[in-house]
């Protein structure tokens, strides 16, 4: 339970400090301006769809958090064997580090209305994300094949179901992807698209961030912190 509490409290800290870089905390009849611009040269208010966007990210990141914390209070019970890490993973990690990187340039020619450039781009978000989930179900297959099943054992049970669920948002983002693409393709200067744009690659870098928390678990990576963390909380 404590080591669930400190996840909870990192994501917090994180959530708390990305609200106050996008001016949530801002007190708006301070500021010097004339009606209807921001004043100051400071930002525009963060859009009512971008702050729903964060909240469901803070509930999501709470969910991985809670599984996260789930697994490190069972891993080394007597009944646990270690589930091997199939190679392809590092090549499904390296294709969603690239389809990060790639809706984050669609948002950077969004900004700049180079329409051209943005479709390119989400359409390689696209292809990575999908090699991305491909992969995914290729390294079940590995497993399944070499005997590890999803009941056979906890460490099993725990790699199949989180990095399904990891895998179900990354399809969720992809169908909210296919409406920017959409949008891309019939309205390539428009507002709603570039705040489209800016929306998937936040989606996409909170993605990636949280598979390269979720391998790093499954590697072992995250064996001696659990430790440090059960020493300073005992």
């Amino acid at each position: 339970m404590s080591v669930m509490l400190l996840f909870l409290a990192a994501i917090a800290a994180i959530i708390i400090w990305w609200m106050a870089q996008q001016r949530l905390t801002s007190r708006p009849w301070l500021e010097v301006g004339h009606l209807g611009q921001p004043g100051g040269g400071e930002r525009s208010p963060i859009p009512p769809a971008k702050i729903g966007l964060y909240v469901f990210l803070a509930v999501v990141g709470a969910l991985f958090s809670l599984f996260i914390s789930a697994y490190l209070m069972r891993v080394g019970t007597p009944d646990w064997w270690s589930t091997p890490i199939p190679r392809l993973l590092w090549l499904n990690t390296a294709a969603l580090i690239v389809s990060s990187a790639a809706m984050q340039w669609a948002k950077t020619e969004a900004q700049h209305g180079r329409s051209d450039t943005v479709k390119t781009a989400l359409l390689a978000a696209l292809a990575t994300a999908v090699l991305f989930l491909t992969g995914q179900i290729f390294a079940w297959r590995e497993l399944t094949q070499a005997g590890y099943l999803l009941a056979d054992n906890p460490a099993n049970s725990f790699f199949y179901v989180i990095t399904g669920m990891h895998g179900l948002h990354i399809f969720g983002g992809l169908v909210a992807l296919g409406r920017t693409m959409t949008k891309a393709w019939s309205a390539p200067t428009s507002r709603s698209l570039r705040l489209s744009v800016d929306l998937c690659a936040v989606y996409w870098h909170f993605m990636l961030a949280v598979w390269l928390v979720l391998f790093a678990l499954f590697a072992g990576w995250a064996n001696d912190f659990a430790d440090l963390c059960r020493q300073l909380l005992t």
